[in-house]
């Protein structure tokens, strides 16, 4: 029997998922009219799902989201707030027909047969599963119908990583994604990638940049705004992703350029800071490579939240096992653990 999802508990208040999904076969087969489509659904089922996507990329044949779902309100939703959210999401002339329904059932004495259909919409809400599913039925749907195909089109359930609600974790993951199509050979800068956020983001989509926002909030909750925030996540893109002075911090070349910018040699300085981080990646170069963490990792944060994740998920793990958090290894990952100890093939 397969083991239900790893998710954050019910009283989270809000709770960050890094989600994968790949075309079946792993086929190229979503160009530009399917990725507009793509993005047109994922930002409508958004609303109706209730939870909020801070950055997603889309390739050829896969996505990646960092998808925040807020905790479900403990007196969920009220029927007119719902109407209207379903108006707003699907028209006028969907909600009223909702409406009827439930109406003629209460009308007939069926109240069970009412509420089962304002529990339909609302089962789709606060939940990253509900959302996903919904998203890729929909998608599939449209795509099949397009190109006169039947069947499934992605490749099994999606993998997903909880990841902690901080700078460190959320714009490091944040960046991985976006930084999908440089590590595909696509563009040099993600910037002018469309189909990731951060790409959607420096076009002026506004949605786009308030996932930017939210990436870069520091510890009090309050995070920069608009240019502000783009400039930081930037840095965080090209590998200063940390709290302190990032224009101190900007990536410096190890290949070996003279003044000039002429290439030669590594000089001593190069080969003492090669021994000094004992061979490991900087972030600038692990961003720029595949990284199973983010995908296989499980949960990835602090060592703290990794463990607290840890104990409430303890029947899932061996009596052996003491605690949860895994040091990150093999590149600067900021001090981040995992809940899954990749000791091999960390990259690639």
């Amino acid at each position: 029997m397969r083991r239900s999802r790893l998710k954050a508990p019910k009283d989270w208040e809000v709770a960050y998922y890094h989600c994968v999904s790949r075309v079946v076969d792993r086929q190229f087969v979503l160009g530009d009219e399917e990725k507009a489509e793509f993005v047109s659904l994922m930002r409508l089922y958004e609303r109706v799902c209730q939870v909020r996507v801070v950055t997603y990329c889309l390739m050829s044949n896969h996505f990646h989201m960092l998808v925040e779902v807020p905790k479900r309100p403990d007196a969920g939703m009220s029927e007119a707030d719902l109407l209207n959210l379903i108006a707003g999401c699907h028209g006028k002339s969907r909600a009223l027909l909702v409406a009827e329904h439930i109406r003629q059932f209460r009308a007939a004495g069926a109240h069970e047969a009412a509420q089962k259909v304002i529990d339909e919409w609302l089962t789709r809400m606060w939940d990253i599963s509900q959302f996903m599913k919904t998203l890729k039925q929909r998608f599939t749907q449209w795509y099949n119908k397009r190109h006169g195909r039947r069947g499934t089109l992605w490749e099994d359930r999606y993998r997903s990583t909880l990841v902690e609600g901080d700078l460190n974790a959320l714009a490091m993951v944040g960046a991985y994604i976006d930084l999908n199509p440089v590590r595909a050979a696509l563009v040099k800068d993600p910037k002018d990638y469309r189909w990731c956020g951060y790409g959607a983001a420096v076009a002026g989509v506004k949605v786009a940049v308030r996932g930017i926002e939210t990436l870069m909030k520091r510890a009090d909750k309050t995070p920069p705004k608009g240019v502000k925030a783009l400039a930081l996540y930037r840095m965080a893109v090209y590998g200063a992703a940390d709290t302190g002075d990032a224009k101190s911090r900007m990536i410096q070349s190890r290949l070996g350029r003279g003044a000039k910018g002429n290439r030669r040699g590594f000089v001593r300085k190069e080969v003492e800071m090669e021994r000094e981080r004992k061979g490991c990646l900087t972030r600038a170069e692990m961003l720029r490579c595949r990284v199973r963490y983010f995908v296989d990792g499980a949960v990835i944060g602090s060592r703290g939240f990794v463990d607290r994740v840890f104990e409430g998920q303890r029947d899932r793990f061996g009596t052996k096992r003491v605690d949860g958090a895994r040091l990150m290894r093999g590149a600067d990952f900021g001090g981040l653990c995992a809940m899954r100890d990749l000791r091999k093939a960390v990259f690639g």
